[in-house]
């Protein structure tokens, strides 16, 4: 444990002096954090593989995340830790910005609960990341396979209700760096009316110091705000179209919020 600690330290360490000024190239940024990323979990993967798809396997990694971030400049808070409830399992649902949603995974995941991510099976082959990624529990769907994808999830549900399970789920589908949210699927949706559970939205403050566009990584600072759950005991398929849009009327409205003030600091 020492000494995995300590080589994430030394890879964090690297990163920092990589990229110690706010000018360096978005690119070298960048590759700097998927490199570190996959680098962090090469290094935790003998301790992983002794209890394979156990979230806790996710923990080690995730301090390195938040190591590597920090090296960047990137720092996050969490903030609505009094609306998570640990006593049963949850749809939670996050807005999907980059790949440094991962920091706030890694901020999320020691605190959110029993936590599994769905992702898209394609993440499975990135090099050490997707056997990782695996080992704490990952769940990987077909997006080609509508069919496969429905009959993956549904086996999920069944550990929301049986192992509590906080399923994480990005509902926009794909990347957004908006000002606003996307229109959400209903597949996350469909999960959560199957097993009865709440859905618990998060929302992170939109990356003002991120833009691929114009090839900008600057320091900066993120909050992630955890809000109530929203019931769905008692609601049909025939209530998906307004679940929906209340959880997303939710997010929007705090997102905009987050953003006014994360804007001002």
């Amino acid at each position: 444990m020492v000494c995995t600690c300590e080589m994430i330290g030394i890879a964090c360490i690297l990163a920092l002096f990589l990229s110690f000024s706010s000018k360096a190239p978005y690119q070298l940024k960048m590759a700097i954090f998927i490199i570190g990323s996959g680098a962090i979990v090469l290094i935790c993967i003998p301790l992983m593989v002794f209890r394979p798809r156990d979230y806790r396997n996710a923990l080690i990694p995730a301090w390195g995340c938040r190591q590597l971030c920090k090296a960047l400049g990137v720092t996050m808070e969490v903030r609505g830790l009094e609306n998570i409830r640990t006593e049963h399992g949850a749809v939670v649902l996050i807005n999907h910005q980059s790949f440094i949603d991962l920091c706030g995974l890694a901020y999320l995941w020691p605190v959110i609960g029993r936590a599994t991510v769905v992702s898209k099976k394609e993440v499975l082959f990135f090099p050490f990341f997707g056997f990782g990624a695996w080992l704490w529990g990952t769940l990987f769907i077909n997006r080609s396979s509508k069919k496969d994808s429905i009959n993956t999830l549904q086996k999920e549900s069944k550990a929301i209700q049986e192992r509590c399970c906080k399923l994480l789920l990005f509902p926009e589908g794909t990347r957004n760096t908006k000002d606003t949210l996307l229109p959400f699927k209903k597949g996350p949706f469909h999960i959560a009316l199957q097993s009865q559970c709440p859905i618990q939205p998060v929302v992170i403050s939109k990356y003002y110091f991120l833009n691929g566009e114009k090839k900008l990584f600057r320091p900066g600072h993120a909050i992630i705000q955890i809000l109530p759950e929203i019931p769905t005991a008692g609601y049909g398929k025939d209530d998906m179209d307004e679940l929906i849009a209340t959880t997303k009327n939710v997010m929007e409205a705090e997102y905009k919020k987050l953003n006014q003030e994360n804007r001002k600091c």
